[in-house]
């Protein structure tokens, strides 16, 4: 599988620079940083959650892991996991576990750890579970421009 074709799409659309990094199949977070020989902790994780309101990509390091009760206190949203069957609807052209933090085009909102937005560069899923996206600071940033911010995301133990 390639790239989704929504992500390009809106990466071309928004003239973000961007390298597609291809890797061996990985199903976790980390074990795409390791089979990418990318530092897990500038790999962006996506998950989706979902309360009354709709959907949130919750965005942070793949070396950290998110907490929903500090998540909850800074954005006010009891939130919990989608349903896998559900997110086929919302994501129908990536691969469950390898969304990208994309909100606007998949009707979702956005809300990105803190600590993901210090690092010189970023690498994001492509959609599948053998390539990613390479994005420099500021078109990280750029891709984000309407995400919320807040610090939710701790290291893993």
């Amino acid at each position: 599988m390639a790239i989704a074709i929504t992500l390009k799409e809106y990466l071309d659309e928004n003239d973000l620079d961007y390298e597609v990094i291809e890797h061996p199949y990985a199903s976790t977070s980390l074990d795409v940083a390791k089979q990418a020989h990318v530092p897990a902790d500038r790999l962006a994780k996506s998950v989706v959650l979902e309360d009354e309101g709709g959907y949130v990509i919750a965005v942070c390091p793949a070396s950290k892991k998110i907490q929903l009760g500090s998540l909850y206190h800074q954005i006010n949203r009891r939130l919990h996991l989608a349903d896998e069957y559900e997110l086929a609807d919302l994501i129908g052209d990536c691969v469950l576990g390898a969304v990208p933090p994309l909100g606007e085009p998949y009707g979702a909102d956005v809300v990105v750890d803190e600590s993901l937005l210090d690092a010189p560069d970023v690498y994001i899923e492509a959609g599948d579970h053998e390539e990613l996206i390479h994005l420099d600071a500021d078109n990280f940033q750029r891709l984000l421009r309407d995400a919320e911010h807040a610090s939710f995301a701790r290291s893993m133990k």
